[in-house]
């Protein structure tokens, strides 16, 4: 499946470079340019056999994503950035209608299920996730979410977004391929700090490495601080893993050096990606972190930039990749019927803009992660990402 995906892929890309003449207004993508692909954007209301005339050549697919409120950004951006991979590849086959999840997720869900339609992408966030399967299950709609979490994936919830556990353990083999063994880390009190404490633990156990020192803080300047002369007090450790984003990182790294002694290897998460002013810490200096690949981001974010008028969020490339997706498995799925669910977790995966992933049976995705490691003013590509799986 992966190689029959490269040509869907290529096609994009190369429509990408086009689509750079072409201006489509902001607002209502739906009304984006001419062409066979059909994307209702906005909130669908009103009796749903009078929104969405009967379709028995195309998939009807709902992406639910917030339009309204604090996240509708973000939400936009990837509902412009279906409308954008529908036009880039010259889908006929496709119907993608946009229903808004801020008010009411469950609402939204109900309508999508109403309206006909036979996969769900979405939603963005892992608390609408509970609500929108309530009411898709029972019609055997599988959803596609835009999170990150792995508490909510299922066989029936897939989970698309960059896992942070992932890419810590990529991190931490590449360490120990480098010679690291003794590990200890500097990790956020809540969710996000578990998650990455446990991936961490899973990949030592894996690998005959060990943690030899942990320290939990509030994210503030001082607590981070402290956690790390803590850390460094305890000693012990050759690397240290620091769960966090670039400025707490740097002000604790500057920490972990004793007067003397060997500065331990430094390892980020993924919260580095994008981050550019990192490559500017002088303290950060020969970190690792990994991330999915970015390469095509320049190309996709001037794309959208033409079409819409403004920079995309990075989120917005997995609605684009999620349309790749959703194409390919329209060669083995029938307009109207149920998704073979099965077609979701072929081994061989998928190709997106940010390279491949596939999704295994219990929900969860991989991606393919490289590793970075931070210089003087720019980063570089110590161990690239898989090609494939």
């Amino acid at each position: 499946m992966f190689g029959n995906l490269k040509r869907l892929f290529i096609a994009g890309l190369g429509s990408m470079a086009l689509a750079g003449c072409a201006v489509i207004p902001g607002g209502d993508s739906g009304s984006a340019g001419s062409g066979p692909a059909v994307s209702d954007s906005g909130s669908v209301s009103g009796p749903s056999a009078d929104v969405l005339p009967t379709d028995e050549q195309r998939h009807r697919v709902a992406l639910l994503v917030p339009l309204s409120g604090r996240n509708a950004e973000v939400g936009q951006a990837i509902a412009n950035a279906t409308t954008m991979a529908l036009l880039d590849t010259g889908a006929e086959n496709l119907r993608i209608t946009t229903y808004d999840t801020n008010r009411d997720a469950g609402d939204a869900a109900s309508r999508a299920v109403a309206d006909g339609n036979k996969l769900i992408i979405g939603p963005l966030q892992r608390d609408n996730v509970g609500p929108v399967l309530v009411e898709a299950r029972p019609a055997d709609i599988p959803l596609i979410t835009f999170s990150n979490d792995t508490t909510v994936a299922r066989n029936d919830v897939f989970v698309m977004g960059h896992v942070p556990e992932q890419s810590v353990e990529r991190s931490a083999r590449f360490a120990i391929a480098q010679g690291a063994r003794n590990f200890a880390a500097l990790a956020p009190r809540g969710d996000y700090g578990n998650r990455t404490l446990a991936a961490l633990e899973r990949v030592l156990a894996e690998q005959n490495g060990r943690l030899v020192s942990v320290e939990r803080y509030d994210r503030s300047n001082t607590s981070i601080l402290s956690a790390a002369d803590r850390l460094t007090q305890a000693g012990g450790f050759d690397t240290v893993v620091i769960a966090d984003g670039a400025r707490l990182s740097a002000m604790a790294a500057q920490r972990l050096k004793n007067p003397g002694d060997r500065q331990p290897s430094i390892i980020g998460t993924e919260l580095w990606s994008g981050e550019d002013a990192l490559a500017r810490e002088a303290t950060l200096r020969g970190a690792w972190f990994s991330a999915v690949p970015d390469n095509r981001y320049r190309q996709f974010a001037q794309s959208y930039s033409a079409r819409f008028g403004n920079q995309p969020n990075h989120i917005a490339m997995l609605g684009y990749d999620a349309v790749l997706l959703t194409l390919r498995l329209t060669r083995d799925w029938r307009p109207g019927r149920v998704l073979p669910q099965n077609l979701l977790t072929d081994s061989g995966g998928f190709l997106g803009l940010e390279g491949p992933f596939r999704f295994h049976g219990n929900g969860v995705g991989e991606r393919a992660f490289e590793v970075r490691q931070v210089g003087n003013g720019a980063f570089s590509i110590v161990d690239p990402a898989p090609q494939g799986f």
